[in-house]
């Protein structure tokens, strides 16, 4: 029955026990009225809203927060075949449970997180069975406590409906996939948030200083550094304190486009552009950083021929779409990375002088991790908090492996200490203290060749060259003794720089 005809219903008896007032002493006969009239009341003001629940297409199922439940709509059953009187007063755990009428869903995953929840359900009421997404929200009462769960579900089959439509679909998803960056990079954006700058060394403190004055203005940034150093980290943290942190950032990757698409890819294209095109042509990653920021990392990869056209975008602040003849005026701020030397390619004619000074109003050198060693022990902390909550797993490190961690030179720079502790976390062996050994058998296996490691100083030069010697003649020597005679020490020298350098014996 409707839940119109069950109004009317009760409406009618209440109607029906009025005209017996007669029979009735005065007080019951008007509490009768009254109820009779604030019902008809209710039904009118609210019957058009459960009209409209009966109507609708997606199946509707409710039940209290204990998950007994409450109520189906028309849809449910016509939906899945699974009738009211199967499921209503019903706990929604039996049913479940039982595995007969449906398994899965949403309903019990909300009582148990509070929270909304997307799930797959399957009902068993139809041949074959049908596979459906559910949607369950919590409904709370005044005293915060879980009052009701709404789960609203539609068959998978449904989306068969969409093949007509499947291109634009595709077309339309790609679009959501460039613009992400504009909803997810801001002050609240967990991208920003689990990134956050780390260090306190004196050129880490001169960066948020100089992050700090610049970042409020539209001034164009570059910066710089080897590859790792956390060029990327720094941009976001100029994003976060400028004036445009709610606004579009858009990332784009100048080395892994392809140099063929790359000038649609920034700029966009008209439609019938080149063979290919979409029909109503694109905008491109400039347009939809308009009124934002624009980071293009790898700058000094850009083909010369697009920065001209890039110099010229910076220039007047405008852009013209591949194959179109109209400027589009555009409001951006460009951030820009780079681990190359750019004076360098300026001098060899590879990079254009008045691109590299229109990108270079505020420059940003951020040094390596080897120039920084008192940063690293903050980082370590930082990373092993980042994945023992992610691995589930409380880990530490012991003296000894903490002092190799901070006098390794780290050639990777940031992004190979944070791969190190990850590695670290996940193999440590059983307990929760990271042993030497774990550590320098890392090292060993990604370190590289002697000619490839950088150093800064004659000394560092010359320690990095004898542990090289010595590690080789313990490895090519059936001893101790005998690779110092290979060596031509004698082995209490030997068994001395064992320990200065932490070189592990097999």
């Amino acid at each position: 029955m409707k839940i119109q005809d069950k109004l009317d219903t009760i409406i009618q008896k209440l109607e029906g026990l009025r005209t017996q007032s007669g029979q009735i002493s005065g007080p019951v006969a008007a509490a009768i009225a009254e109820a009779a009239a604030d019902l008809k009341d209710y039904a009118r003001e609210n019957l058009n809203f459960f009209e409209i629940v009966e109507h609708l297409d997606h199946s509707i199922f409710v039940t209290d927060g204990e998950g007994n439940v409450l109520y189906v709509n028309p849809a449910y059953s016509r939906n899945t075949n699974v009738q009211p009187e199967d499921v209503l007063g019903r706990n929604v755990f039996d049913i479940v449970r039982e595995g007969k009428i449906f398994t899965g869903g949403a309903s019990c995953d909300v009582i148990h997180s509070k929270q909304r929840v997307f799930r797959l359900s399957t009902t068993y009421k139809t041949d074959p069975p049908l596979l459906g997404y559910t949607v369950g929200v919590p409904v709370f009462g005044p005293d915060g406590e879980l009052s009701k769960v709404v789960v609203s579900s539609h068959p998978v089959s449904t989306f068969k409906q969409l093949q007509g439509d499947f291109e634009q679909f595709v077309n339309n998803l790609e679009e959501i996939r460039k613009r992400e960056p504009a909803s997810t990079v801001n002050e609240n954006s967990s991208t920003l948030e689990n990134r956050p700058m780390i260090g306190h060394s004196a050129a880490m403190n001169d960066i948020w200083e100089k992050i700090h004055h610049v970042a409020a203005s539209d001034a164009t940034v570059l910066i710089t550094g080897e590859s790792g150093v956390g060029k990327e980290v720094v941009a976001d943290e100029v994003y976060r304190h400028s004036l445009r942190n709610n606004r579009p950032y858009i990332k784009v990757n100048c080395a892994a486009i392809p140099a063929s698409l790359l000038e649609s890819e920034l700029f966009g294209y008209e439609k019938g552009a080149f063979s290919g095109a979409n029909t109503g042509g694109k905008a491109g990653l400039f347009e939809l950083a308009d009124g934002g920021t624009l980071l293009l990392d790898e700058i000094g990869d850009l083909p010369l021929d697009l920065q001209a056209k890039l110099l010229r975008a910076l220039q007047n602040r405008e852009i013209t779409r591949v194959g179109g003849t109209k400027a589009r005026h555009l409001d951006i701020r460009i951030l820009s990375l780079t681990n190359s030397n750019l004076r360098e390619k300026v001098a060899a004619g590879t990079f254009r002088s008045d691109l590299f000074y229109r990108l270079n109003v505020i420059p940003i050198q951020i040094p390596p991790l080897r120039e920084r060693p008192e940063d690293i022990p903050e980082l370590i902390e930082h990373f092993l908090r980042i994945y023992g909550h992610k691995y589930q797993r409380a880990i530490t490190l012991s003296t000894g492996a903490m002092n190799i961690l901070k006098n390794y030179r780290w050639p990777g720079n940031v992004r190979e200490l944070e791969n190190a502790l990850e590695y670290l976390t996940l193999c440590c062996p059983d307990g929760d203290t990271i042993p030497e050994e774990l550590v320098l058998d890392l090292l060993r296996q990604s370190a590289p060749d002697t000619a490839d490691q950088p150093v800064s100083n004659l000394s560092d030069a010359v320690a990095l060259y004898e542990r090289t010697l010595i590690e080789r003649a313990l490895r090519d020597s059936k001893s101790m003794r005998a690779a110092a005679e290979a060596l031509g020490v004698n082995v209490s020298t030997i068994s001395r720089k064992i320990k200065q350098y932490h070189i592990e014996l097999s």
